[in-house]
């Protein structure tokens, strides 16, 4: 079958990313982003990303073998980042309210600081296939397990009732998406937004405690 195919080839590493290269990783996945921004990633041609990254055709194909592979080294990069980062914030927290504005403060920074790579994998979420998509897939749940726990957290000690999964899904629908809608002018930086978004979040599972004491 040609998806079984096209699974056990992606699994099959391209070249290596020795150090040398490694140092510029970086900059190619940026412009690797700016074209599948632009072009989407169905449009998107090894040829274009050549052209953008600045690197040879062949050198390309050589390191990463398909577009598919930066994809995931985007997406890779990108989760693997902001989970690091929420975990290392939440590692100075015992507050469970605290921890969860820490939380939505560094999922805002972090995407409106790379808004092209928001668009990207939000709408690319379900291309990856095989290895590639597992493993991103793995550390997204990562992230979203950290997410219920901090719920999870605060609900028990607040004496609340409300479906954590729910609750979840709800916050990460209002934080993905913004990149539709925001306009610094109007909406401000990431401090101001993750405010203003986490009082509406608390305001909203608040009401659950109401609705248990019914």
């Amino acid at each position: 079958m040609a998806s079984a195919a096209r699974s056990t080839r992606i699994q099959r590493p391209h070249g290596s990313l020795q150090p040398r290269f490694g140092a510029q990783l970086g900059r190619i996945l940026d412009h690797a982003t700016q074209v599948f921004y632009e072009r989407g990633y169905a449009g998107a041609s090894m040829r274009d990303l050549s052209r953008a990254t600045g690197m040879s055709l062949a050198g390309m194909y050589h390191y990463f073998g398909s577009k598919e592979r930066l994809l995931y080294l985007i997406q890779k990069h990108t989760f693997s980042t902001i989970l690091a980062r929420a975990r290392e914030r939440l590692a100075e927290l015992d507050d469970t309210e605290k921890g969860i504005r820490a939380f939505i403060q560094n999922h805002l920074q972090y995407f409106l600081e790379h808004q092209q790579a928001m668009k990207v994998l939000s709408h690319e979420d379900d291309v990856l296939e095989g290895e590639y998509g597992r493993e991103v897939a793995g550390i997204k749940r990562e992230y979203y397990r950290l997410c219920v726990e901090l719920l999870e957290r605060y609900k028990k000690g607040n004496g609340l009732e409300f479906e954590s999964r729910t609750a979840v899904l709800s916050l990460f629908g209002m934080m993905n998406w913004i990149y539709t809608w925001y306009n610094p002018r109007l909406d401000g930086g990431a401090d101001k937004l993750a405010r203003e978004m986490g009082d509406l979040f608390f305001r909203g599972i608040s009401a659950g405690k109401q609705n248990g004491h019914k």
